[in-house]
C-alpha cells in the first residue's frame, strides 16, 4: 500500500502539469522527488518489518513525513526566503540532529523519543536564529514541524512503555 501511495503522489505533479503552467517539472525534478519517496518508503518499510509495535510504526511514519515535507519544501521554494537562500541549509542541521540521535539511540524507542524532542528543539532554534537575523520565517510553519517532531516523540515514548511492559525489544 505504501508503494502504491508513493506512485500516486509522484503522478500528482504530472497530472497538474496537464492543467496549469505553474507546475513545470523537468526530468530532474521527478527523479529527485522519486528518490525522496523511495528513501522515505523504504525506510518506513524497513522499520515496519523490524517491529510489530503499532506505536513505533506510527512514530517512524510521522518522523519520516516531517523530514520528507521539510526537505521537499526547502528544495521547492525554500522556507527562509527562497530556495536559493543559504539560511535554508540550517534545516539540514535539524535533520542531522534527528538522524544522529536515532543512530546514537540505536533506534530503540526510548532514545528515539529523546532524539525527536532534540529535533523539535533544533527546529525551533532555526526559527529563533531567523528571527534574530531578520531573515523572516513563518511561526505557523515552525509550529507545524515542531508539532510533528513532538508527536513522533510521543509515539516513541508510548512504544517504549509498551516495550517495557512486554519485556521485549521492538
Amino acid at each position: 500500500m505504501i508503494w502504491g501511495t508513493a506512485a500516486l503522489i509522484l503522478l500528482v505533479p504530472l497530472l497538474a502539469m496537464q492543467f496549469t503552467e505553474e507546475v513545470a517539472w523537468g526530468l530532474a525534478d521527478f527523479a529527485v522527488f522519486g528518490a525522496m519517496l523511495f528513501v522515505a518508503c523504504g525506510t518506513y518499510e524497513l522499520a515496519a518489518r523490524v517491529t510489530g509495535n503499532p506505536a513505533y510504526r506510527v512514530a517512524v511514519g510521522v518522523a519520516l513525513a516531517a523530514a520528507f515535507i521539510l526537505v521537499w519544501m526547502n528544495l521547492a521554494v525554500g522556507i527562509i526566503g527562497n530556495e536559493g537562500n543559504p539560511a535554508n541549509l540550517m534545516y539540514g542541521g535539524v535533520l542531522a540532529v534527528g538522524i544522529t540521535g536515532a543512530i546514537m539511540a540505536r533506534f530503540q524507542p526510548h532514545g528515539m523519543a529523546r532524539a525527536l524532542v532534540g529535533t523539535a528543539l533544533a527546529q525551533a532554534l532555526v526559527a529563533v536564529i531567523a528571527l534574530i537575523a531578520g531573515w523572516g520565517y513563518t511561526l505557523v510553519l515552525t509550529g507545524f514541524f515542531v508539532a510533528l517532531w513532538l508527536t513522533s516523540a510521543r509515539f516513541f515514548r508510548k512504544a517504549a512503555r509498551e516495550q517495557s511492559l512486554a519485556g521485549a525489544v521492538p
